[in-house]
């Protein structure tokens, strides 16, 4: 971590009416993208280190907050899949240039996935994938099959449900907008071909997305370059001092990879 990194404010880019906050830090390429989870933020643990790691290998670090998250305006209930997929590639297309090492948390590796499969036609452009917790699909695969009666009811009422979280101490809602429009994003239907090298990271202490999870993504991908590591003991969100060094270590194999 750079102290600039964390005392420098945002810039603005604007997105169907909406102001989104980002921090871009110039250097080489292959360039690194963050793409945080739900209801994450661009200044959080891992987002730090990957800039101190783009700060010290001299590489270009794009990131940035969706709507209705950290710095960016817009309003979280309104927030989809789409949505966010579209400010991603509008922040990529704004201020990246060259390949590029799409670095996805959670909901954010499920971001990346689909940036990857709509930036095809933009050739070399994604460079690599590293996937930290993917949760593809999680709508309708991880949250769906858990909602109670109550909570469906309060989805067709009131247009979302809550639930307590562990990380924050505001619940986490999902509205009934995301629901849907999960549907219209789901990947694991169907094989994958990212055009790149994938790298997943998966604690097998998770509790938000199992091992299981991933195993599925990787048995989707039957076409590309991939490798799966597994975290004994590691949580949801990978952020301890030995998974950060571990996120270091396979971005350093991947740019080694696609520079050969």
């Amino acid at each position: 971590m750079t102290p600039e990194t964390v005392s420098v404010a945002p810039t603005f880019i604007e997105v169907d009416g909406t102001r989104i906050a980002t921090l871009h830090q110039p250097g080489d390429n292959p360039g690194l993208v963050w793409l945080g989870g739900y209801r994450s933020d661009m200044r959080g643990t891992k987002a730090e280190a990957l800039a101190g790691y783009a700060h010290e290998h001299g590489l270009s670090f794009t990131r940035h907050d969706y709507s209705g998250h950290g710095e960016s305006g817009g309003d979280f209930n309104q927030g989809t899949i789409s949505r966010w997929l579209d400010e991603s590639l509008a922040v990529f297309h704004a201020l990246t240039q060259g390949p590029q090492i799409l670095v996805g948390s959670s909901m954010g590796a499920w971001i990346a996935l689909r940036m990857a499969q709509e930036l095809q036609g933009e050739k070399g452009r994604v460079a690599g994938l590293v996937l930290i917790a993917p949760a593809p699909d999680f709508t309708s695969d991880l949250v769906a099959p858990k909602m109670t009666v109550e909570q469906k009811r309060d989805v067709a009422e009131k247009g979302f449900f809550a639930i307590p979280s562990e990380y924050s101490d505001q619940p986490y809602t999902y509205s009934r907008a995301l629901l849907e429009d999960g549907e219209k994003n789901r990947l694991l239907t169907k094989p994958l071909d990212t055009h790149c090298p994938v790298h997943i990271l998966q604690g097998l202490a998770d509790p938000d997305v199992p091992h299981t999870h991933a195993l599925k993504l990787v048995s989707h991908l039957p076409a590309d370059d991939v490798t799966l590591t597994l975290v004994p003991n590691g949580d949801h969100r990978l952020s301890r001092p030995e998974d950060l060094a571990l996120l270091a270590k396979t971005l350093s194999n991947m740019i080694r990879q696609i520079s050969a």
